[in-house]
């Protein structure tokens, strides 16, 4: 029911989003809120409690990347205040939240709220409203619509261009080999797995069996014994780190060695590979455009080292090593130089501007040579993918940084 009831949510909001976007306006987007005060109010929606809890380390890193700030003298000499709420990862309650963050605490902007479902949901309201919603926590190509949404930017790159990288690395290494794939059953993972259908083409006559898992799924056991029994060569694991670390595990017990991808969520060493044992997890696939904190690859990286300073002094958490908080860290960074570079004038118009007007700023704590490019007509930041794999230690880069494809309109 959980996933049921959440799907039907979205396409009653989708159908409001299409009753909206005649009235959308395809320039910039303009709005008459100046900001006399010395503050700048930051609103955030995330999975606090609920099944996705554990991306709730993304707001949490947030709050005190923002912490950081406000002890360093805030930005131009305003504060930060950063307001952010738990939805339960419900799109109804991310909607409710969302609105009395804008009606009540009078936020500036809504920043890194997380998921496709909650962002969908809040998407038509903040661009009536004229508020940006900016660096939304999600993959979903829906979300960096320019024309048709234009206060609504994503950040990371699409799943569906993820999705896309796994099918062409299938392609280019294992052609004639056959598929297996567990997906998550939400936007998420139905997402990623219709850019790896687009992308294998005719080669999706050799996915022999794919199985749709609910988040709180207990019949993980059952699923990978299925798919083992299959007889494939290549198993795709679309979903979170805590299952993915179940099934890696799993499917080691069974004696089955496959060919291993997971997505870029999943690609943790601390959140998936150690718990699933290293021995189990060596030789698994994944894309990546961060670094993984837990990766010893680099523990003299000058920014890493900044990262682990910054988790010791403002956001002192058992872990150091979560990819999550990392990601986190990355966005609030990205989200800074924006409002830098909105100088004194912190109205809507202007902070949509400044986001729409990034050039070639590399996050300092993602891989080499990964930037963040905006226009008034492309709003997705970050478009590049390394593939890389599992040494059972170390993620190992192999081939080029990837350039993801994205039209705009195209997400349908």
């Amino acid at each position: 029911m959980y996933v049921t009831g959440r799907l039907l949510f979205v396409l009653v909001a989708a159908l409001a989003s299409l009753g909206a976007m005649s009235q959308q306006h395809t320039e910039q987007p303009t709005s008459e809120q100046p900001a006399s005060d010395k503050e700048i109010r930051i609103g955030n929606v995330m999975p606090y409690s609920g099944p996705l809890s554990e991306f709730g380390a993304i707001g949490q890193a947030e709050a005190a990347y923002f912490d950081m700030i406000n002890a360093r003298g805030g930005i131009n000499g305003r504060k930060i205040r950063f307001i952010t709420r738990d939805d339960n990862s419900d799109p109804a309650t991310a909607l409710e939240l969302t609105r009395n963050l804008v009606e009540k605490e009078d936020v500036h902007l809504m920043f890194g709220s997380f998921g496709a479902p909650g962002n969908l949901a809040t998407r038509w309201y903040l661009n009536e409203k004229k508020i940006p919603q900016l660096f939304v926590a999600s993959g979903d190509e829906e979300l960096s619509q320019a024309r048709a949404f234009p206060w609504t930017m994503g950040w990371q790159p699409s799943f569906r261009s993820e999705g896309r990288i796994y099918a062409n690395y299938i392609q280019a290494y294992y052609p004639r080999k056959k598929i297996v794939v567990l997906w998550q059953n939400d936007q998420f993972g139905r997402v990623l797995y219709k850019g790896i259908q687009e992308g294998l083409g005719d080669l999706n006559r050799h996915v022999l069996v794919d199985i749709a898992f609910d988040i709180r799924d207990e019949h993980l056991d059952g699923h990978v014994s299925i798919l083992k029994r299959a007889g494939a060569d290549i198993f795709v694991f679309l979903g979170v780190p805590s299952t993915a670390s179940k099934v890696i595990k799993l499917a080691a017990s069974l004696n089955w060695h496959p060919v291993f991808i997971v997505n870029d969520a999943s690609a943790s060493i601390a959140n998936a590979m150690a718990p699933a044992g290293l021995e189990n997890s060596a030789g698994v696939i994944s894309a990546a455009f961060l670094k993984d904190p837990s990766d010893p690859a680099w523990k003299d990286d000058p920014a890493m080292k900044d990262w682990f300073a910054f988790m010791d002094k403002y956001h002192q958490v058992e872990s150091t090593n979560s990819s999550a908080a990392l990601y986190g860290y990355a966005a609030a960074e990205a989200m800074t130089q924006v409002l830098k570079q909105c100088g004194d004038d912190l109205s809507r118009e202007n902070i949509m501007r400044q986001a729409a007007s990034l050039r070639d700023q590399h996050p300092s704590v993602a891989l080499p040579n990964i930037r963040m490019n905006t226009s008034p007509s492309s709003y997705l930041p970050i478009r590049q993918m390394r593939l890389v794999q599992f040494d059972g230690r170390s993620w190992q880069p192999f081939g080029e940084v990837i350039e993801t494809a994205f039209t705009e309109g195209a997400a349908r």
